[in-house]
């Protein structure tokens, strides 16, 4: 079963600074329909002005991974972390026992980022944070392991639960595949382009969230960049 959330369909606000969009129930969004996609609780894509950002505030007992599509986004966190992660690079931030931190556009054009929510296995961990550049070269053509708290992941940044976010740029023409272990579920979003996956056809922005498919067989129509969660 693959379900098409079209990007204008989603919730979202605008505050001036910040144009969002929620895939799932956020803030002032809540849909009894959309709490989450297994152990996948938050996939918000947010569009950053320059010189402007998110303040510094708490989270705790989540695991945070951002995924910059456009521009940069610098961190900062109460560990004394500070670091700038740029388009096409994944930062994750286990929140654990809890952890304060702001995320700024310093940049002089627009920054756009997927911020995607993962529920952790156990709570009562230490907080951590850390980025990692993955060449796009690299995944060019297939998926390559970002961030994974499964086994034999080891290249990937490590999350606190049983999830794996994968990414690909494919061409216009060109295929990829995933499979999916039984009784767990997929997120797939395209951060630009346009995919066939099993037959669905999904434009940038637009979610799919998938089930009960063991494989997924992604074509791209159009030069195309994707980023999907793997959740139990």
């Amino acid at each position: 079963m693959i379900e098409l959330r079209p990007y204008s369909e989603l919730g979202g606000a605008r505050h001036g600074w910040l144009d969002t969009r929620h895939h799932f129930s956020f803030a002032d969004y809540h849909d009894p329909e959309r709490m989450h996609w297994g152990n996948l609780r938050v996939w918000n894509d947010d569009t950053i002005a320059p010189h402007s950002g998110f303040p510094r505030h708490p989270h705790r007992d989540m695991e945070i991974i951002t995924y910059v599509r456009k521009g940069a986004i610098t961190h900062e966190d109460s560990l004394g972390n500070r670091g700038r992660t740029e388009a096409g690079d994944v930062q994750v931030m286990s929140a654990g026992t809890g952890i304060s931190h702001s995320e700024l556009n310093e940049e002089d054009e627009t920054t756009q980022i997927f911020q995607i929510w993962i529920m952790p296995e156990e709570s009562g961990q230490p907080p951590t944070w850390g980025t990692k550049p993955f060449p796009k070269g690299e995944r060019s053509g297939s998926f390559v392991t970002l961030a994974s708290g499964m086994p034999g992941d080891a290249d990937a940044l490590p999350i606190r639960t049983n999830a794996r976010v994968v990414a690909a740029t494919l061409k216009a023409g060109q295929n990829a595949e995933y499979r999916i272990a039984a009784g767990r579920k997929a997120y797939l979003v395209p951060a630009s382009g346009k995919v066939d996956v099993n037959g669905v056809v999904a434009a940038a922005g637009d979610g799919l969230a998938i089930r009960d498919e063991k494989l997924l067989k992604v074509n791209a129509q159009e030069d195309s960049e994707i980023v999907l969660v793997d959740v139990a």
